[in-house]
């Protein structure tokens, strides 16, 4: 049996990649490389030889042009120098291939930038939501609960029970649909796989801090129609072990962080379906 290989790409101004090369190794991936931007354009590194691609959270570009912006119009449109196609190109056989992909934070910012989720009808590359700036006016950084669609298709949340609990530090993170039809497209397909609520996982939170940027429908996490591609604003790879928890001297937690089995459902797929 062959090898199941995660990447996580770094570079631009991301700086979670050591978190979530962590979370795939701990999940099961045989082999995990963490691979830069410039790699990828130039060829050296090929999304082909993967099976699970991580973009994960940071600051990229600064945020200077809004986060993730920057970062996906060059990935919408630049080159790989040794082969001359698009990247994009390589996004699209990823996906069509039955690969997995998660983006987190700047990589869920990212994909909703690029048009990669919801990705309604298998079309990755038309944007039709957007994340934007808090309604609070600040960057967040706090630990909030994710209450779990059971009816959606994700791969990812199997065997999760009713929700997690997962840090979150963005400043734009607030999730707007373009029209009511795609956010009624969104609900209907079940694709909000992830939404802020309480302690008690009964409804979904509207208000501050348990919502903590005001999004749409308490939407923090979105699939595509396979179940195969996810983004969410909150961190799974912040929380894969008890010493991440907030209150874990105070505690008796489990070993494992409720992020963790995000990445083992991925391992797992991997495993069964593309190795």
């Amino acid at each position: 049996m062959g090898k199941t290989r995660a990447i996580v790409i770094t570079g631009n101004g991301t700086n979670c990649e050591m978190e979530a090369a962590h979370a795939c190794r701990l999940s099961g991936f045989d082999d995990t490389v963490i691979a830069h931007i410039s790699d990828i354009l130039s060829g050296d590194t090929t999304l082909d030889d993967f099976h699970f691609l991580n973009l994960t959270g940071g600051f990229l570009d600064g945020d200077d042009l809004g986060s993730a912006k920057a970062q996906a119009n060059r990935l919408k449109n630049a080159d790989v120098s040794e082969t001359g196609e698009k990247l994009v190109e390589q996004f699209l056989r990823f996906i069509k291939g039955g690969k997995l992909i998660m983006g987190v934070c700047n990589g869920f910012q990212l994909m909703v930038k690029m048009g990669m989720l919801p990705a309604f009808e298998g079309n990755y590359l038309q944007q039709r939501v957007t994340l934007t700036h808090n309604d609070c006016g600040r960057f967040q950084d706090r630990w909030v609960y994710l209450m779990i669609d059971p009816d959606s298709p994700c791969i990812y949340t199997k065997g999760s029970g009713k929700g997690i609990y997962l840090p979150v530090r963005h400043g734009e993170g607030k999730f707007i649909c373009d029209t009511s039809e795609t956010l009624l497209g969104i609900e209907s397909e079940h694709l909000s796989v992830f939404k802020y609520t309480d302690g008690e996982y009964s409804s979904p939170a509207t208000d501050f801090p348990e919502n903590p940027n005001g999004s749409e429908n308490s939407i923090a996490g979105l699939c595509d129609p396979t179940g195969r591609v996810l983004g969410l604003m909150p961190h799974p790879e912040a929380f894969v072990h008890y010493t991440q928890h907030p209150r874990w001297t105070r505690e008796r937690l489990p070993a494992e962080g409720d992020g963790l089995i995000l990445y083992r459902n991925a391992a797992i797929y991997a495993r069964e379906n593309l190795v």
